[in-house]
């Protein structure tokens, strides 16, 4: 049976989680609510940035301010696959073979530092991310829900890292950086985690249960969206394709992430219809870890993002039709 759309409802409910989660990320709103984005698409994000900026307290607010069962996998080069979907062992006491459920057997699971394990590890969170289960030994198990990844990973610069692969960034739905505090912020940061007997994070209390965050995603598919802004978002895609500076444009499933996610901005506006600024908002973090430059344009040092700036701005806006 589905459930009745209740905008009003559902940005009150986001509201609650946002200040909860700001009693211990500070100065960070915007990737506070598009991390709820990913939440309400049941997608995946993925944090890009330096060590020490938040990105692993951001997912545990996230945890504790839902309920939701949390576990973190820390990605090292010696992290196998079997770490992360689980194991079969014989029982010895039944003689029978018993499934032994690995780290990613959580609502929440954080997979931290995701790019400093090898390619072959990184893959086995394919399966878990894009179907919402995993295989092993031909059995096959499924994940609880809610269930989302939140990823983190150092500047591919960074000594120890290994770059993800095309296919496992497009099954990010975002990709956010966070960025250094301004001077403001660091106090602030400051002054909690010393006057405190406790990390913040630790007295951090749940402000809805699972069920909360599951009935607010079957409400995606009731926000409307117009004919002439799935359009808009179609021609945004096709235009990355032919660009001569971009190497991989966006995919079909890129393109679709982008409708769901600005369903989810409109439905966190207290919405029930799409706007085009909705999609203007989100283009950034939606698209920009989805396309590839050629060498050329990184010699020239032109960014992905300036790219879908420039050809976003080429697209007409879709204007409501008079009826």
């Amino acid at each position: 049976m589905a459930v009745l759309l209740d905008t009003e409802g559902a940005r009150s409910l986001a509201f609650r989680l946002q200040q909860n989660i700001r009693q211990v990320i500070v100065g960070k709103d915007q990737a506070i609510e598009l991390m709820l984005i990913a939440l309400i698409c049941q997608g995946h994000i993925l944090l890009e940035d330096v060590p020490g900026v938040g990105k692993t307290t951001l997912a545990g607010a996230l945890a504790r301010s839902v309920s939701c069962s949390f576990s973190r996998i820390q990605f090292t080069p010696d992290v196998t696959p079997s770490d992360v979907t689980g194991y079969t062992i014989m029982n010895m006491s039944t003689g029978k073979m018993e499934f032994k459920p690995g780290a990613v057997m959580s609502q929440i699971v954080l997979a931290d530092e995701i790019n400093r394990t090898s390619p072959k590890t990184q893959s086995s969170l394919l399966e878990a991310m894009e179907e919402r289960q995993v295989t092993v030994d031909g059995t096959t198990h499924a994940l609880p829900q809610p269930f989302m990844v939140m990823a983190t990973q150092n500047p591919v610069e960074f000594a120890g890292t290994y770059p993800l692969p095309e296919a496992q960034l497009d099954r990010f739905l975002l990709c956010v950086s966070l960025g250094y505090p301004t001077v403001a912020e660091e106090v602030d940061i400051l002054e909690r985690y010393t006057s405190a007997g406790q990390p913040p994070l630790s007295q951090l209390q749940p402000v809805c249960a699972a069920q909360d965050i599951t009935n607010l995603q079957s409400l995606l598919p009731q926000v409307y969206s117009s004919p002439e802004l799935r359009q808009y978002i179609a021609e945004i895609a096709a235009r990355t394709r032919q660009h001569p500076m971009l190497s991989l444009g966006v995919s079909p499933r890129g393109a679709i992430a982008l409708l769901k996610a600005s369903q989810a901005y409109a439905l966190l506006s207290g919405r029930d219809y799409v706007l085009p600024d909705d999609v203007r908002q989100l283009i950034r973090p939606v698209l920009s870890h989805r396309i590839q430059l050629t060498p050329e344009a990184r010699m020239k040092a032109v960014s992905p993002e300036s790219l879908l700036d420039e050809m976003t701005a080429a697209v007409a806006v879709p204007v409501k039709r008079r009826i």
